[in-house]
């Protein structure tokens, strides 16, 4: 942004302590309606029988939009700076950690 737009106004935004510690994230699923789109963060540890959802984000489909660019040229500028990201291939969901046991 930059300031040399009268009309912009400057938002302050908090950001408590527990907050800013973050919440680690490997996995996320997206559901979307006709008004929101909701983005489950989950961490989904190896060996695991079960995964949790860490946080949920519920986002109008404008907003979702404004957030993929925003995404989109963050990860632009990450691969200038750092190199590609490898995509490496992953494993259908869901995730068979290995062999299940019949009693």
């Amino acid at each position: 942004m930059s300031g040399n737009d009268p009309k912009q106004k400057q938002i302050n935004i908090e950001l408590d302590e527990k907050t800013a510690e973050g919440v680690y994230s490997n996995l996320a699923i997206i559901n979307h309606s006709v008004s929101e789109f909701v983005v489950d963060f989950i961490s989904l540890m190896p060996g695991a029988p079960k995964a949790k959802v860490k946080s949920r984000i519920v986002l109008t489909p404008q907003h979702a939009k404004k957030f993929l660019k925003a995404l989109s040229e963050n990860v632009n500028r990450f691969e200038k700076a750092h190199g590609t990201i490898k995509d490496y291939e992953q494993p259908p969901i869901p995730i068979n950690f290995g062999p299940s046991g019949e009693a």
